[in-house]
């Protein structure tokens, strides 16, 4: 069993917003991902904009409607209100709500589910009436998962950062990696999906799915496009693919 792979283009319009220019072009880079067999496209709208625009998200709601009607969009944020009612509008396939603060450069941390718990079941319920899968992210560790479940969620979403933080030490990986897959395995026991994401590369990837065969999706942004600008996107989509196998 593969896991599905959901390119995350926040990197790309982070390149494209250095100059008031419209390339490279976010569509048009989902596109190329999609066409080699990319199942999803991830963004995150952050409120100032400094990556993902929020036209963005219109847009690429448009390319996945009109030529990849199969495919998933996932769209990653915290749950404030103008953040609720762009995903409202837009109706990803799945919702990713994550704890950051605006002035965060990336997301560095799962929520702590004991204490968020009474302010993100209501969203979650909110967002779940309205058609979306809602997904949430979460450190590796074991005894937040019956808080991440009471929320409601569909699905935790493992931050794989100091996993991936540990390229040079393999004794430190391994540590890592086992407590990723005791996470997921609590969490797969307890009726939850489970989604991966954060600093995974061709590399770092097959140990992850081989310790975790129900891993149902990672989102890739920052790893694939590196690996793109040595191989392509087509080429690097495909290379990512075959490591989720």
């Amino acid at each position: 069993m593969s896991s599905q792979l959901s390119v995350n283009l926040n990197a790309v319009a982070g390149l494209r917003n250095r100059r008031d220019l419209p390339w490279p072009s976010v569509t048009g880079f989902a596109r190329i991902a999609l066409s080699n067999g990319a199942q999803g496209i991830t963004v995150h709208p952050r409120p100032d904009q400094r990556h993902t625009r929020f036209t963005d998200v219109a847009e690429l709601r448009a390319l996945i409607d009109t030529e990849f009607p199969n495919c998933e969009f996932n769209v990653e944020g915290y749950p404030t209100e103008d953040f609720l009612k762009l995903v409202e509008e837009n109706k990803p396939e799945q919702v990713t709500l994550v704890p950051d603060d605006p002035a965060q450069a990336t997301s560095d941390h799962g929520w702590d589910f004991r204490q968020h718990h009474n302010m993100l079941t209501p969203i979650i319920e909110r967002l779940k009436s309205g058609g979306m899968r809602v997904s949430v992210f979460a450190d590796a560790d074991v005894e937040q998962v019956p808080w991440a479940r009471d929320t409601g969620c569909d699905r935790i979403e493992l931050y794989t950062g100091p996993y991936g933080a540990t390229y040079a030490d393999d004794a430190a990986m391994q540590r890592e990696l086992e407590l990723l897959g005791a996470t997921a395995d609590a969490a797969l026991a307890m009726g939850m999906g489970v989604n991966a994401g954060h600093d995974l590369t061709v590399a770092n990837l097959p140990p992850v799915v081989a310790r975790i065969p129900s891993l149902a999706e990672v989102s890739i942004g920052h790893g694939l496009t590196a690996d793109a600008l040595e191989y392509g996107m087509a080429m690097s989509v495909q290379r990512f693919l075959k490591a989720c196998q």
